[in-house]
């Protein structure tokens, strides 16, 4: 009996030291740790990364590009993954969706218009659209609303202004993502 005791003391013992000795990779939403895809994890989208098309088979079938730069250990990329996200349902049939993590642009002295480095200003999240022609049409850093990307996309795609289109409202599915619905 005291042997089994004493093994049974030893595993218990073992057990804790391990739960209180083993180092926690506790990520969230509102912290800087790295937890995986922000898009797979946040946005409910595995599809956005790899994107469909680079920068220069954008240029070369002449449409636009919604170029997102991001850090999968960035609270505000975490939290922008839904934009790009809706960004992608609304535009992705139309527009060419380029998310860029900014730790695999190559660190160079010149970039060329197509590549990522060339448009990228040394903030996350930023968001660069461009034209069929490859002319820059917005260029804002930080974690910006919807509209703020969807109305010049709207100019371009000579599309209704939100004021005269159908209202929207936001419907939660969980923790993290919302579709818009009549």
């Amino acid at each position: 009996m005291k042997s089994f005791v004493s093994r049974l003391l030893l595993i218990f013992t073992l057990l804790l030291c391990t739960t209180l000795f083993t180092p926690t990779a506790w990520a969230s939403l509102n912290d800087d740790r790295l937890d995986g895809s922000i898009f797979v994890l946040y946005a409910g989208n595995g599809s956005l990364v790899p994107p469909k098309l680079n920068l220069e088979e954008t240029f070369k079938r002449k449409i636009p590009a919604i170029i997102v730069y991001y850090l999968d250990d960035s609270r505000d990329c975490k939290d922008f993954a839904v934009i790009v996200s809706r960004l992608q349902e609304f535009y992705g049939r139309a527009a060419s969706i380029i998310p860029v993590n900014v730790d695999s642009i190559p660190v160079k002295t010149e970039y060329r218009p197509d590549e990522p480095g060339y448009y990228y200003q040394g903030y996350v999240p930023q968001t660069v659209v461009l034209d069929q022609a490859g002319q820059k049409i917005l260029d804002v850093k930080g974690n910006v609303d919807y509209a703020v990307i969807d109305d010049p996309l709207r100019e371009l795609f000579d599309l209704l202004p939100r004021t005269e289109s159908e209202k929207l409202k936001r419907r939660s599915f969980n923790e993290y993502n919302t579709e818009l619905v009549e």
